[in-house]
């Protein structure tokens, strides 16, 4: 899977808190106290907390006095470590590690593309303290059935052999390291082959024209979850990203009603 970064930004970003985790990273956060539930906002495969629709998010949450939590994985952002030694496992257990430092009460965790998958990770996690998801090109599973079973036999070889294969970024003259602990941690947590216990509301949105997650993806992600209050909303237009105005007023749309049954 390419990532489609989210890497403009609607205001100056002040200068991060940061957290020792008990696995000994150090994750980079922005919190600010409000209302509950808390909104949580949690990142893409390469992207950071510095993006278009979490900053869009802050000062929505701002604006309504709604406690807000943005983070970076290890390896992204202004958090410290290598991306190359981070798995799916280790920047679910980084949100946990912030969200269980800064905040108390119920959440409503939104996630974009990888951070979806994150994002239903940690409400599988936590449970009864999650009262609401946002997927916004969800992409759980995303290092096996979009990354592996697409990759050569050349790609496949180098990884189990040497460890590592490194894939072209559109976003960077840098490479992408794509290593076998990726794989092979992404493959522990896959939910798309089995139910995902989940009775919380979800709201999934994809964009139709989506080069790199398929809309599909959030009609999978529907099927598979336990509750009956899963809604889908597909843009006809809509890119990777959905990071444009018109985006940014649906997902602040459905958030506020998801929060109006919290």
């Amino acid at each position: 899977m390419r990532h489609r970064g989210d890497r403009g930004t609607v205001r100056r970003m002040s200068d991060p808190a940061f957290l020792d985790t008990p696995q000994g990273r150090r994750i980079a956060y922005h919190f600010r106290e409000g209302n509950a539930p808390t909104v949580v906002f949690l990142g893409g495969f390469l992207s950071d907390m510095a993006g278009t629709k979490s900053l869009a998010l802050e000062t929505h949450c701002q604006d309504r006095d709604q406690a807000f939590l943005r983070l970076d994985y290890g390896g992204h952002g202004a958090s410290e470590g290598e991306f190359a030694d981070g798995t799916i496992g280790s920047w679910r257990d980084d949100a946990l590690a912030v969200i269980a430092a800064v905040t108390s009460g119920s959440l409503v965790l939104v996630g974009s593309s990888m951070g979806g998958w994150i994002a239903l990770l940690v409400a599988l996690a936590l449970k009864d303290r999650v009262s609401g998801l946002i997927g916004i090109a969800a992409a759980p599973d995303f290092t096996d059935k979009l990354m592996w079973e697409n990759f050569s036999a050349a790609q496949r070889r180098e990884i189990m052999e040497d460890g590592s294969t490194e894939l072209a970024s559109d976003y960077s003259d840098t490479p992408t390291i794509i290593t076998r602990a990726l794989i092979e941690d992404g493959r522990r947590h896959c939910l798309l082959d089995s139910e995902i216990a989940l009775q919380i509301p979800v709201r999934l949105i994809h964009g139709m024209q989506d080069e790199d997650v398929p809309w599909e993806w959030s009609m999978r992600i529907a099927k598979r979850l336990a509750g009956d209050d899963v809604d889908v909303t597909l843009v006809k237009g809509g890119s990777h990203s959905l990071s444009g105005p018109g985006d940014l007023a649906r997902l602040t749309s459905i958030l506020d009603g998801l929060l109006a049954i919290s």
